[in-house]
Formats: C-alpha cells, sequence, structure tokens
C-alpha cells in the first residue's frame, strides 16, 4: 500500500484506484480519482528536466509569469481542492490541502527565487499524496 501511496508521478489510469475508492467499485469516483491524478501529473511532474532526475509541470512553467501565472496556478490547485471534497475528503484534509497551495502560491509569487521554490515544493502532488492516504483508511 505505500509503494501506491508514493508512486504518483507516471499517468496513471482507473483502475489503479480500486483499492482507494473504497472496496465496492464506483466507476464515477474511481473516474473522478483517475481525472484528479491527470491533472496532479500534469501540473507538477509532466515534463523531465534533461540531464536530471527533476521532474517539473506547468504549474511550474506558468509561475513564471509573474502574478498572472501564479493566480492560474492557484485556480488550477483549487479545482483539485474541489474534486477532492468531492471524492470525500475530510474537513482535516481538505485544511491541510488548501495550506499546501496556500505556501506554494505566497512562496512561489516571489521573483526568480519562487520559480526555483515552484520546481522542489509539489503542492499537488503532495495533495494527492494526502487524499489517497485518506481514502485508504
Amino acid at each position: 500500500m505505500s509503494q501506491q501511496i508514493k508512486n504518483i508521478s507516471p499517468p496513471l489510469t482507473s483502475l489503479r484506484f480500486k483499492s482507494a475508492t473504497s472496496n465496492s467499485y464506483h466507476p464515477e469516483r474511481t473516474n473522478r480519482m483517475a481525472r484528479f491524478e491527470r491533472l496532479t501529473h500534469f501540473l507538477d511532474d509532466a515534463f523531465k528536466v534533461p540531464g536530471t532526475n527533476l521532474r517539473i509541470g506547468w504549474d511550474t512553467l506558468i509561475g513564471i509569469v509573474p502574478g498572472l501565472g501564479d493566480m492560474i496556478s492557484a485556480t488550477l490547485s483549487g479545482y483539485l481542492i474541489y474534486e477532492a471534497k468531492q471524492l470525500g475528503a475530510s474537513r482535516w484534509v481538505l485544511a491541510r490541502m488548501i495550506g499546501n497551495v496556500a505556501l506554494d502560491s505566497v512562496l512561489g509569487a516571489i521573483p526568480l527565487l519562487g520559480d526555483v521554490f515552484d520546481a522542489f515544493f509539489k503542492s499537488n502532488r503532495r495533495n494527492a499524496r494526502l487524499l489517497k492516504q485518506h481514502l485508504n483508511r
């Protein structure tokens, strides 16, 4: 189970989330979780930096645009939090997710230093891990 929680970088299929969506099979919930994972991958891990093991996503690239980029990233991350609420995340999990996005948005808004921070602090991946841990209980 811990391997499933840690490895969220590659694009995933809906079949992988049957265990994370309770014992009974719910196609809508499974599809929603797969969509959540695809967007997480798109935002945080879409590209590999050549010559390194570092992966960055559109969140980092969009964040390069001062002000507007960080607002767009925060909006997309907010959509992920909405999806987590629809999947049944507790208030505590949602609060932690909001905290991750807020930290990413505030520190990511700092010119240059914030862009480096965005490349290493993957708030959406952290939020996906929180959600899966909550749903696997």
